[in-house]
């Protein structure tokens, strides 16, 4: 479970360097939107130099998309031992997705890296990328070779999406809920991670912006991408349970253990009627916050 992942430019060294002691689980060195044409090949030496500094989160670095004309040397020079993962943005087929796990893969060979340790992250952020999400999560099962699949979970790209479909949000999104509801269904029919969620970019308005996590989080995403250090606490917190879903959770657990022994499945706990699934999701909850507390 990663709830926070923190972007920042490439080229800005300083930021770079912040945004390692901040307390996001993951941080993404970005050389794509953030980075200017005539900056993104020298920027692609920031990612080594942030492995060689002390950090407590994930890191990853978002390269440019396939159909750029950086992706492959951002790829070629970034990956390297000690990176956790990599964010490719504008994924729109199963195509897209094989051709930078192949890339990846050889890279790893080459460079003394288990094959499959580095995690790939596709963004949904295009009309065809929302279209094929299907496909495009089921990718794993047609996997030319039998190595580990790298993809996790996706990322959906509310900014780009809303550009390529030629829609104006308002604050509270309801134009993006159709979108995102077939992300994280898809991702969890292909058995994948619940998603994460596009970075929110009104950054005065604060209650807006609360109202937005709860959505997302009560709409099955596991997390959300900031691009201000100023969102990483209130995304932390609004992904994971409230201390009453939390102790709702494990008095669910426990008394379906106790009617489970008894021979039932059928019960209830605090005026909710408790069977099968409604055990296996209290149980789930409760796994994800002992990895997080763990990690």
């Amino acid at each position: 479970m990663i709830r926070s992942f923190l972007f920042t430019p490439a080229n800005v060294p300083r930021r770079v360097e912040k945004s390692l002691t901040l307390a996001a689980d993951a941080v993404i060195i970005d050389l794509g939107d953030s980075v200017a044409p005539a900056d993104k090949a020298a920027s692609r030496t920031a990612v080594r130099a942030a492995l060689a500094k002390q950090r407590h989160c994930l890191l990853y670095v978002r390269v440019n998309a396939p159909a750029t004309p950086y992706c492959y040397a951002d790829l070629v020079e970034t990956l390297v031992p000690g990176l956790d993962g990599v964010v490719v943005p504008k994924i729109e087929s199963a195509a897209d997705l094989h051709a930078i796990d192949w890339l990846m893969a050889n890279l790893e060979r080459e460079r003394g890296i288990a094959e499959g340790a580095l995690d790939l992250m596709p963004q949904i952020e295009t009309a065809a990328g929302v279209q094929r999400v299907d496909r495009i999560v089921q990718a794993r099962h047609l996997r030319p070779y039998g190595a580990p699949w790298r993809v996790k979970r996706v990322c959906f790209g509310a900014a780009d999406y809303a550009n390529d479909v030629g829609l104006s949000p308002g604050l509270d999104e309801p134009e993006l809920a159709d979108a995102r509801a077939r992300i994280v269904l898809a991702s969890r029919a292909a058995g994948m991670e619940n998603p994460i969620d596009s970075p929110w970019f009104h950054f005065k308005e604060s209650e807006a912006f609360a109202r937005a996590l709860e959505r997302s989080r009560r709409g099955g995403f596991q997390g959300r991408c900031c691009v201000h250090p100023d969102q990483i606490a209130p995304v932390n917190a609004a992904y994971m349970p409230t201390p009453q879903e939390l102790a709702a959770a494990e008095r669910i657990v426990a008394a379906f253990r106790d009617a489970e022994s008894r021979g039932q499945a059928a019960i209830q706990v605090d005026g909710q009627m408790v069977d099968y699934p409604v055990a296996y999701r209290a149980q789930a909850l409760l796994a994800a916050l002992g990895k997080l507390k763990n990690a």
